[in-house]
């Protein structure tokens, strides 16, 4: 964290920027109280980038409106209910939220909304000490009524008031701490972690939404171990992704393989590294990040010992991605990001039998043809997945991968891989063999594929010579 002095006059000088006096000069004419709340104070404290504005107000929504309607491009009001109100200026955009002061029932994750009356009882209420941190605008007064600033300085995550009041009104807020955990790079103090141990059940409440929301956020954090092994540690993970602590596979004194839990958190690292390595600058990966995470959810379930000490996992890869597909459906993840992730998980072993031998091209193109528009993400993961401490090994892995994709590479040059289709399309082979739709069409268009696969580009009066020929060898 840098100094206080300098994280003080950095909260001045947000405090002082175009929207945010704009806004509270606004409001102050109002009448009524703003002040700029949660992330923007903290990340501003801590010398990081300020993205997101958020405030909060005195002022009922329906006030809020009336105040920001003149001054915004535009504004909504999809949050009213929960008592916020969203608005627009040029490409900032900001949330300001009535003081509340929320009652749970303790059986939802939904509160009844009550709406506050002062900044410190709102602040109160809030996940943790060093989000419940507020400036008062336009008096560039910091408000810290729970030590958030302490916590701050000493890297802590804390709830502000007991954290099994805390997690028994929203238990949403155990997995925000393991995520908080990854994104700030936090120690959770000892007796939040025990809480989030003790009511780890209370999670059965939350929406597969917003525990879905939640893991995106961790798994898309700069550093996601941390955040993976709180949930772990604390039992979470057993209730909302229960195949990551199934990795922790027994290990007897007959029987040796590799620890899979600690494997998949450094294959996790790993795809990070090569997705920054290759990807410089652009947005985290969320389907690498998972495939990553999950690539061997199928090993417990197929664990054999074999004779003389051996572990074998066979098909684990086909096994893994129907779990993936499984539980990635359960959390409520699109259909793009399942059909990408189980097909990551799937493909992720079909490399190691090119280190094993020089592939044909045909083996080449089927690999290519496979991953589909996945192609780049199976090159990270596979990459990723080799964690051997065995230098020699390793070596010969990266050598062997690093020569699949300058064949991936030749070959797509010479054919235009890519777009790997027969030669001849559906409505020409139909006329060719006097076919009418159906299965036959399908048959001779999967023959003239492999045909292509195995041989190239071969052009469409060799394509359909080669097809009138099987086509009589099929009477």
């Amino acid at each position: 964290m840098q100094s206080v002095a300098d994280s003080l006059a950095r909260l001045r000088e947000t405090a002082e920027s175009g929207i945010v006096a704009q806004l509270a000069g606004a409001f102050a004419d109002a009448g009524h109280e703003l002040a700029l709340v949660g992330g923007p104070v903290r990340d501003a404290l801590l010398g990081r980038t300020v993205h997101d504005l958020d405030f909060t107000t005195d002022a009922r929504p329906e006030h809020v409106i009336e105040i920001v309607r003149p001054i915004a491009d535009t504004w909504w009001d999809i949050g009213r209910r929960f008592g916020t109100i969203g608005a627009r200026f040029g490409s900032d955009t900001v949330e300001i939220t009535t003081y509340r002061a929320d009652d749970y029932d303790g059986r939802t994750r939904k509160p009844e909304v009550v709406f506050g009356d002062s900044l410190e009882g709102d602040l109160i209420r809030r996940d943790f000490t060093v989000n419940a941190l507020a400036l008062r605008v336009p008096q560039t007064v910091l408000v810290d009524p729970s030590g958030g600033v302490d916590d701050l300085l000493a890297r802590v995550l804390r709830t502000p008031i007991t954290p099994q009041i805390s997690f028994g009104d929203d238990p949403l807020r155990m997995l925000r701490a393991a995520r908080f955990a990854s994104q700030l790079g936090f120690r959770v103090s000892d007796d939040t972690v025990s809480a989030m141990r003790e009511m780890a059940d209370r999670v059965a409440i939350v929406s597969s939404e917003r525990i879905r929301d939640e893991l995106v956020k961790l798994l898309t954090s700069d550093d996601p171990r941390p955040g993976l092994e709180l949930l772990v540690e604390t039992g979470l993970a057993d209730r909302i992704l229960p195949e990551l602590p199934a990795l922790r596979l027994e290990i007897d004194e007959h029987h040796h393989h590799k620890d899979v839990y600690r494997h998949t958190l450094t294959v996790v690292e790993q795809a990070i590294g090569y997705e920054r390595e290759r990807h410089p600058g652009e947005p985290p990966d969320l389907v690498l990040r998972l495939a990553a995470l999950l690539h061997d959810i199928g090993k417990p379930a197929t664990r054999r010992l074999e004779p003389g000490g051996a572990v074998s996992f066979h098909h684990h890869d086909v096994v893994g991605a129907k779990l993936a597909r499984k539980r990635l459906r359960a959390l409520r993840f699109d259909n793009d990001t399942i059909d990408a992730v189980s097909r990551l998980i799937e493909l992720h072993l079909r490399f190691f039998g090119y280190a094993d031998g020089v592939w044909t091209d045909s083996a080449v193109r089927r690999y290519v043809r496979d991953a589909g528009d996945q192609l780049e993400r199976l090159h990270e993961l596979t990459r990723a997945d080799v964690t051997t401490r065995n230098r020699r090994k390793a070596d010969r892995l990266g050598f062997a991968y690093d020569d699949l994709e300058a064949r991936i590479a030749q070959l797509k040059a010479q054919e235009e891989l890519d777009a790997v289709r027969p030669d001849l399309d559906g409505t020409a082979v139909m006329r060719i063999l006097g076919l009418r739709p159906g299965p036959e069409v399908g048959r001779a268009m999967r023959f003239l594929l492999d045909l292509r696969l195995d041989e190239g580009a071969l052009g469409p009066e060799e394509a359909e010579r080669r097809l009138r020929d099987w086509w009589a060898g099929q009477a």
